[in-house]
């Protein structure tokens, strides 16, 4: 059976009732959306009753004969996947050894052999570890080795980007997927695999819903990546947070959600290593039974192509590319009237940009929302008319999650008050793997510390306006500063380091650095130093030299806000 549709014309709404007066009407006892108080941790959080316990449990209820993934001239129905992946899943026990908790990273492109793979190491009781693609080999092995991974999926990219590296190969088995055999890598063949027990049902595994699911990195302030791991349960919710929001806004008579004639299909243009990706796309897609159209890489060409034949009727993404989308419209006659939705998230949008999204289709919504990879996701959501009146808000809280803005020591604030935002509830992650001293630091009691500044106003819509972390987000990406002036201080010619954001049209932050050396550095050498420590978005767009120490305050900091917006204003002047 199709799901309805998530969108379409965005109405006035048409009770008095209030949001938090609706979802209590459809999370009451005995109806669909019902809500408990269940003990998680010690603590007693919102749980949806009607929730499948495990991901197992939802792969194994979505199953139907419905196409699922699209991959250039590939099609797979929710039986294909679910029987890849029981396939793969009896492989990693019998062959390789694959117990509860172990975990197996994927480093990959949107193949849908990521999808297979993630459901099936989710399905034996062990840990999918998603690794950014974009990683440099030594990136790479530092994830390896910090989450003690005990398999990797790779594709040809990163099965040659891992050839040059050889500090994990005695403990971690390699398989790759769509990728050509290299002989100084020993590695097994993802199809051979999955051919041979293909007709094999996934062995008995007992998982709890509180029992690890995924493992996935985040860039932070800190340096390194760290991985935030998140339980069964709290993805499953964060799902049904979604489902919910839906009907809330139809319950309220926000916009009509009419039924479709055919199947949905949600274009991933972004990574499934991201959340984004994973839970918004991949995972959200199941239950709504939508097709999930994967593309290899961005380009708005290729994702118009689609959208027109796939009949693709809701498309999510970060703000840059939303633009290159909208960009591209305005000089090709397409057919993208099947967009109902256009979704976004990773950083907020431009109003203008909110408002042209109109151009894309005549009755296309926009969305946003504001989350996080320790959230799973979920956290504000905002659609239609309401974000239109409100283009620089996030949204309101989803109803399993509570938020709050805190004050330098910690105490809560009033509506429309600036600082600190801070959230708790079913949907967040259990804690960053193997960062005993980051797990305490990260919490003000069960409030997770977010690193943003927002303020709430009185109706509850939440506003981020600043951020304590210092990390730039460049098209969505979270990039540290701090393992970027790591990896520009390991030149022997830079003595100092200091790394910031730069406003850019397209990615809304791109990354700047201003180095003190000791002779000056041909930039294009620079970058081919640090193509070996950086994923390719960390290098530095603009950087300044100077032979003279930074400067510094009476902390021994380096006043890191002059020296930004001395590069700014050179950037202003320049032609």
């Amino acid at each position: 059976m199709l799901a309805e549709t998530t969108h379409p014309k965005t109405l006035e709404q048409k009770t008095n009732m209030t949001r938090q007066e609706a979802i209590e009407k459809l999370c009451a006892p005995g109806k669909p959306f019902e809500l408990k108080f269940t003990q998680i941790r010690g603590k007693h959080y919102k749980v949806f009753s009607n929730a499948p316990q495990t991901l197992r449990d939802l792969y194994e209820e979505t199953r139907s004969d419905l196409e699922y993934l699209v991959f250039e001239g590939e099609r797979m129905t929710f039986d294909q996947v679910y029987r890849q992946s029981s396939a793969l899943g009896s492989s990693l026990v019998s062959d390789f050894g694959v117990a509860q908790g172990d975990r197996v990273a994927i480093a990959m492109r949107n193949y849908p052999e990521w999808v297979v793979i993630f459901f099936a190491v989710t399905s034996i009781g062990a840990i999918a570890v998603s690794m950014n693609a974009h990683w440099s080999a030594q990136e790479l092995s530092y994830g390896l080795e910090d989450c003690g991974a005990k398999l990797i999926f790779v594709d040809q990219e990163r099965l040659h980007r891992l050839s040059s590296s050889s500090s994990f190969f005695l403990h971690v088995g390699i398989i790759r997927v769509r990728a050509e055999e290299n002989i100084n890598i020993r590695s097994t063949e993802y199809q051979k695999i999955v051919s041979a027990h293909i007709n094999k049902e996934l062995p008995f595994v007992q998982i709890g819903a509180d029992d690890d699911a995924t493992l996935i990195y985040t860039s932070g302030s800190t340096g390194r990546p760290k991985g935030a791991v998140s339980s069964h349960r709290s993805i499953i919710n964060a799902l049904l947070s979604w489902e919910l929001d839906v009907a809330v806004r139809s319950f309220l008579g926000q916009y009509e959600q009419p039924k479709l004639s055919y199947q949905e299909s949600f274009l991933l243009s972004v990574p499934l290593f991201h959340v984004s990706g994973s839970h918004v796309g991949m995972l959200a897609s199941l239950r709504a039974q939508r097709r999930l159209i994967l593309m290899y890489k961005w380009d708005a060409d290729t994702a118009m192509d689609l959208i027109e034949r796939e009949r693709v009727t809701v498309f999510t993404a970060a703000p840059a590319i939303t633009g290159d989308l909208i960009q591209a419209t305005l000089h090709q006659n397409r057919d993208l009237s099947g967009l109902l939705v256009v979704g976004g998230g990773g950083a907020s949008r431009a109003p203008e940009q909110v408002r042209k999204i109109s151009l894309l289709a005549e009755n296309v919504v926009p969305s946003t929302g504001w989350g996080m990879t320790e959230t799973n996701a979920i956290g504000t959501g905002i659609l239609g008319k309401t974000y239109l009146d409100r283009p620089s808000s996030g949204g309101q809280c989803a109803a399993i999650l509570e938020l709050r803005v805190v004050d330098a020591h910690g105490n809560a604030l009033g509506p429309d008050s600036r600082g600190e935002l801070q959230v708790r509830g079913t949907s967040m992650f259990r804690c960053y793997w193997n960062r005993p001293e980051e797990n305490i630091t990260a919490f003000d009691g069960d409030w997770f510390r977010t690193g943003d500044i927002a303020l709430i106003d009185r109706e509850g819509f939440v506003f981020i306006v600043d951020r304590v972390k210092d990390i730039i987000i460049r098209g969505g990406e979270n990039i540290a500063c701090i393992a970027v002036e790591d990896a520009l201080v390991e030149h022997a010619d830079v003595i100092e380091a200091c790394v910031y954001a730069v406003p850019d049209d397209r990615l809304g932050e791109d990354v700047g650095a201003t180095i003190y050396v000791s002779k000056e550095i041909e930039i294009r050498k620079l970058e081919k130093f640090l193509q070996i420590r950086l994923a390719s978005f960390e290098i530095p767009a603009y950087v300044r030299q100077q032979m003279t120490p930074l400067p510094r305050g009476a902390s021994g900091k380096i006043f890191k806000r002059a020296l930004r917006a001395e590069a700014i204003s050179k950037l202003l002047e320049a032609p």
